[in-house]
Order: structure tokens, then sequence, then C-alpha cells
């Protein structure tokens, strides 16, 4: 057993060996993998079939201290947080946006022993696909899945159906973000809700903010002053409110807004 103990099991137990020495009071990996399963609970976004969608990066901001005494152990530590989260994701039937990954660095203002967790779902570099043989026949077209590649050795889960009730969403190369709170903000910096990997994107672009009118959910787009401005079905806007089918650019990186259902 790694520096994480198994999540079903309470995370409970002390770290003990040289893991216990190191951190003494200070922050405990058992501690960093609580939060992230909160966070990744309260972030969860319904979509069909009993299954929900939350985000697959989990940003750590520690305090100097902190930061130091952890970093020896970096690679271990995240691994198991990764597992640990998995593990939740699996029991709780969430699907991740994307691989799990987990990055620790030093924050700003914190007192050793208080931490931060800021979840945020991460756009996937592109990868060229592995040509298929001649004779075996391609399988009909669908919607990438948003789990991506295998993690922990098991095959991803397919992306569920949004029902009636699902919130609105991005959707960026057959990959689905559900635009889950209030105002979700898009840029490069692993600080925004949807993380795109692109240079022609700053690093907090714009922001989507979906409120209510009524029955209805409205959604709208407002430039954060990028340097290569936000386009919605090619002209540039400064706010715009969306409807379904719309098409966003923001650099490189074109996205399609889906309007979901209240």
């Amino acid at each position: 057993m790694g520096i994480i103990n198994r999540v079903e099991h309470g995370l409970a137990k002390a770290v003990h060996g040289v893991f216990a020495k190191a951190f003494k009071s200070e922050v405990q990996p058992v501690e960093i993998a609580s939060a992230i399963r909160r966070a990744m609970d309260d972030r969860a976004a319904l979509l069909g079939h009993g299954r929900s969608m939350v985000p697959n990066l989990y940003t750590i901001e520690l305090s100097p201290t902190d930061y130091d005494r952890l970093g020896d152990f970096e690679d271990d530590l995240t691994d198991d947080l990764v597992a640990a989260a998995q593990e939740h994701a699996d029991s709780q039937g969430y699907q991740a946006a994307g691989p799990l990954q987990v990055h620790l660095l030093e924050g700003e203002g914190l007192e050793t022993g208080v931490f931060r967790v800021r979840p945020a779902t991460a756009r996937r570099p592109a990868v060229a696909p592995e040509p298929e043989p001649p004779a075996r026949p391609r399988p009909p077209a669908r919607a990438q899945d948003p789990a991506g590649t295998m993690v922990d050795g098991r095959p991803p889960q397919r992306p569920a159906r949004a029902n009636p009730s699902a919130r609105p969403w991005l959707e960026i190369d057959g990959d689905r973000y559900p635009l889950l709170g209030s105002m979700t903000t898009l840029g490069r910096d692993e600080s925004a809700d949807v993380v795109l990997d692109d240079p022609g994107v700053s690093r907090r672009h714009s922001e989507i903010r979906v409120t209510t009118d009524g029955p209805h959910l409205v959604t709208s787009i407002r430039d954060l002053n990028s340097t290569n401005g936000t386009f919605v079905n090619g002209d540039r806007v400064t706010t715009q409110r969306l409807q379904d089918g719309d098409r966003v650019t923001l650099g490189r990186t074109s996205a399609t807004f889906r309007a979901g259902r209240r």
C-alpha cells in the first residue's frame, strides 16, 4: 500500500515510516485525498444512465513549508492521489472529463498545514490515432470518449448520453465539457475551469455565465481582454448570448455550444 490509504476504508489510517517522519504535523496526504474526494462530489454534473461527469484536473496549492516537504515524494504522492481519486470515481459512478491528474504547487499566503484544491476540466492535446489495418472494417463514427486513454490499466467508460435535465456544455473535438457552475472560465492557465492547451489562448481568455430566466437557462460568453479575442460564429465579441449550435472560437480551438434543457 502506498502513501494514500484506500478511499473506501475512509482514509483513516496514519501514514507510517519515512513519510510520517517527513510530514509530522503538516499537511497529511490523507487530508489532500479527502479534499479531492469532496471537490469531486461538489462538482459532479449529472449525465444519463446514472452517471455523472466530474473534473479531471486537481491542482493542490500548498504552503512553502508543506511544498518543500512533500516535494521529495511528489511522484509517489501524486500517483497515489490519482489512484485514490479514481477509486472514489469508480465507487460513485463518476466519469472524469479526461485522464485524472493531480499537480502540486506552492501557493501564496498559505500557512503551514493549510492547502487549497482547485478542480478543473483539462483539455488534452490532440493525439493522432494509429491507422487501422486495411482489412479491418472501420467502426461507425461516434463521439470521442471524454474519459480518454486507459487509466490504471482499465478501459475508459463510454460517455453517457445526456438526459433532458443536462446542463449546457461545450463540445470540443467530440469531447463534452459540462458548464457545471454559474460561471465557467476558459483559458490556458490551470486555474481555469476548462483548460485549453492552445498557445493562441490567453491564460484567462473568456468566461461563460449560466443564469436562469424563469424555467429557462440563459448562457452568455464574455471576453476577458484576451490577446486574440473571442469569436462566436466568426464574429469577434465582447459579450454575447449563446444559442444552441453556436460555434465559439478561442485561438485555434473551436467549440460548439449545446444548450441542454432545464
